[in-house]
């Protein structure tokens, strides 16, 4: 058996890859033995998270005591003494994979060629397919890896699922999609683009070269490995030598640092994805960092963020186990890839060390609160109140949907409403770009789809899934007496268009006209499919863009129309398991973001503010977040010289520079906090359009969420509310359900400033709101009590 001594003489600092045939063991010269005190720690995944039959571990203690001891040394997996798979030596201390793990409980010891036993260690081992906490997973289950890498999923079952098919005959079926892992050799050209290396290896005349962190200037030639983790597609990319063997794991050009990048979009499950060009991100992969990501981490494949989070560890785990422990993580990555990177930090603490959220939402389901207000406050302008002019005039819809309006971008849809007899405006809120369609994709059983879901076998095999949000997170949130998912949107007491009324810039007849008839949702299993323009036959008959048909509408127009009333079960599940980004954020981040609101973008300014007050509300200050917006608003777009690629510029990888310098800080100086090692160059700024800088510093922006005058950045870009912001509740969005207080309180204090409504007003209220108006100085109803 090979001694570790004989296998790494000296336990230094540099770092030292080491191929072994023996396990770790010797003896020792000690007249006078003390049993040292070492342990074993994990360093691929928590000790209960381990999937697959590998784990990378190493010793833990006095380094001097390891170098002392380590002819001493022996690893056991239960009754057997093991031989490490990999010993490296890196960053200070021993990296060792451990091969041999078998599904469920796996006692790992440390032992002592004198003093026996040191340390043992309990390590549960899942199946690479998971899940490992996020509960059964969906079936069935759409394999996109031969239409995406074409590769045809392993079969695993004979009774339905995916087809794997040899030639043009079925031989299986695939319920997982795994495959196994597949190693490409590309190479970036002079022309900007990625291609195949050669088979031969050749070097390629219009090979470029890359410039690494450490001044070395190399080929860029990536080397990309694909396979699929928790049944989802991941790809670990890093720059190679051509010459490397395809299983090399070679770490030669890596700068130590790992770049996870999420993507965004919005999915409703039951697929295994798209990969994207995200995948293998240039700017970064060329000063060697590594790149990791996974098609589980992409929110257009599904948002589930307990299953997201589950992938992430895995992706991560894996690469770590293949590549080695990094210096640290940094994630980047937009919309709903800036989500999880919010999500994750709470929930996953040690996932991911800084992030660059860009185009940033605090959650995702405390976005369906005001965007589930959009329709019906856009049926109610355009429909049920046709005859109000005021509705007529773009901007004055902004009065009660919060969102930015502007008529210069005209609703496609104008004149087709007016034709029917409808109301409309000749421009747009944002809810009609930006959140036209949502509602139905969160709430409605019968709208949503999965790529490639016709290839599935049998064909009915689809038939029975419910095409919601709830439904995908039907084990976070749970599921009623009648087997539906618990949901979440609640609409009860709230009293929409409230500060315009105390504005005076609608009437108190308007206000109350308004909530009479506003009303609210159908549960999902009273829903109908939707009508056009989202589905066929576009007729005048099937016209329906607001989803009315699955709206809880007035009966005669009198009567107050029915309010929706979220489910508190599927409200404490949210925050509990943390689908709501309830402000913990313990690593630094760069909230980076276009400045859109011109033109009606989704990705409303106000969001990075919205966690920021989040931030504050948890942790007492935001030292850890930074705020970052670029315009990016038009310039003479006639001009064919100024492209809109040149007239709007990128500032990630300006901020993960500033995160590399912070996070070096942190590592100086683990014993000061993250707000303290924040270095000078990390304080919120405006930029123009070119990148160069407007204004910086602590004040940059107030007015937003504090009483201060407006901020140089805040004055240069105006941010927007909410309907519910409108309503009366806070920047951070993250009411489920309001708080109620009795008509007769709100009388009386203050709640409808100068308005002294009458008799018979009041009993309009109370009519309106027989449960009472929403209280917005307490906190939310649907916070788990702690």
């Amino acid at each position: 058996m090979a001694h570790l001594r004989k296998l790494a003489p000296a336990f230094s600092l540099s770092l030292l890859t080491l191929a072994l045939s023996g396990c770790l063991s010797s003896s020792s010269d000690s007249d006078d033995p003390v049993r040292p005190d070492l342990s074993l720690g994990v360093l691929s995944s928590a000790l209960d998270q381990v999937t697959g039959d590998d784990v990378l571990v190493t010793i833990e203690g006095d380094l001097d005591v390891i170098d002392a001891e380590m002819d001493n040394l022996e690893l056991w997996l239960y009754d057997t003494e093991i031989e490490p798979t990999r010993l490296v030596e890196r960053n200070g201390r021993l990296e060792v994979l451990i091969e041999g793990l078998t599904l469920g409980e796996n006692r790992l010891e440390l032992h002592h060629s004198r003093f026996g036993e040191l340390y043992n260690m309990t390590l549960t081992a899942y199946p690479e397919t998971g899940p490992i906490f996020s509960g059964p997973q969906q079936y069935p289950f759409v394999c996109t890896v031969a239409a995406e890498l074409g590769i045809q999923p392993l079969v695993d079952n004979q009774e339905g699922g995916f087809p794997v098919y040899e030639g043009e005959t079925v031989v299986g079926y695939s319920r997982d999609c795994t495959i196994e892992p597949q190693v490409q050799l590309l190479y970036m050209t002079t022309e900007g683009s990625y291609a195949d290396l050669p088979a031969d290896r050749s070097r390629p005349a219009n090979m470029a070269t890359t410039t690494l962190t450490d001044g070395r200037e190399v080929d860029f030639v990536v080397r990309r490995e694909v396979g699929t983790l928790n049944r989802f597609i991941y790809s670990f990319a890093t720059l190679a030598d051509r010459t490397d063997a395809d299983d090399a794991a070679s770490t030669d050009l890596w700068n130590g640092r790992l770049l996870f990048h999420f993507q965004g979009g919005v999915g409703i499950g039951h697929s295994q994805g798209r990969p994207s060009g995200d995948a293998l991100t240039p700017e970064v992969l060329g000063l060697g960092y590594a790149v990791i990501y996974s098609t589980g981490t992409r929110a257009s494949t599904h948002y589930n963020l307990q299953v997201g989070g589950e992938t992430a560890l895995m992706t991560k785990e894996h690469f770590v186990k293949r590549f080695g422990v990094p210096e640290y993580t940094v994630a980047i990555g937009g919309s709903g890839g800036a989500i999880q990177q919010y999500v994750y930090s709470q929930n996953h603490p040690g996932l991911i060390d800084a992030g660059v959220p860009q185009y940033s939402y605090p959650d995702m389901v405390t976005q369906t609160i005001h965007v589930g207000d959009c329709e019906l406050l856009e049926y109610y302008m355009d429909a049920t109140d046709r005859s109000n002019t005021r509705w007529q005039t773009t901007e004055n819809r902004s009065l009660l949907v919060g969102l930015h309006a502007t008529d210069a971008y005209p609703d496609p849809l104008y004149d087709n409403k007016l034709a029917l007899g409808y109301a409309s405006a000749p421009g747009m809120t944002e809810c009609i770009p930006g959140w036209r369609g949502l509602t139905p994709l969160t709430m409605n059983p019968n709208f949503g789809q999965a790529p490639y879901q016709d290839q599935m076998q049998p064909p009915e095999i689809m038939a029975d899934v419910h095409w919601t949000h709830f439904d995908d997170l039907r084990n976070v949130y749970g599921v009623d007496e009648d087997g539906e998912p618990r949901t979440l949107f609640d609409n009860v007491g709230v009293q929409y268009g409230l500060l315009p009324l105390r504005r005076g810039q609608i009437t108190p007849a308007e206000f109350l006209r308004l909530n009479t008839l506003v009303g609210g949702w159908k549960q999902p299993s009273e829903m109908v499919q939707e009508g056009s323009p989202f589905l066929p036959p576009h007729t005048a008959a099937n016209f329906d863009p607001w989803s009315s048909r699955n709206m809880n509408l007035s009966a005669d127009g009198i009567a107050p129309a029915p309010r929706t009333e979220g489910d508190l079960l599927a409200m404490n599940a949210a925050y509990e398991q943390g689908i709501v980004f309830d402000g913990q954020l313990n690593i630094p981040v760069i909230d980076w973001r276009h400045y859109l609101e011109e033109v009606l973008d989704m990705h409303n300014s106000h969001q990075s503010f919205s966690a920021r007050q989040r931030i504050l509300n948890k942790m007492g200050n935001a030292d850890n977040q930074v705020i970052w917006f670029t315009d990016a608003r038009p310039t003479d777009t006639s001009d064919p010289e100024e492209p809109e690629a040149q007239r709007t510029f990128n500032q990630t990888w300006m901020a993960l520079e500033v995160l590399d310098e912070w996070l070096t800080n942190i590592r100086e100086n683990p014993e000061q906090s993250i707000a303290e090692n924040r270095p000078a160059t990390a304080l919120d700024s405006c930029f123009n359009t070119d990148g160069s800088l407007i204004a910086e510093g602590d004040a940059v922006w107030d007015g937003i969420i504090n009483e201060q005058p407006a901020g140089t950045c805040t004055q240069q870009f105006p941010t927007y509310t909410t309907s519910r912001m409108e309503a009366g509740a806070p920047i951070e969005g993250s009411i489920f359900k309001c708080a109620l207080k009795p008509v007769a309180t709100a009388l009386s204090d203050g709640t409808y400033g100068t308005w002294m409504p009458d008799a018979g007003e009041v009993d309009q209220l109370n009519a309106i709101f027989p449960q009472g108006v929403c209280d917005y100085s307490q906190p939310d109803q649907g916070r788990p009590e702690s």
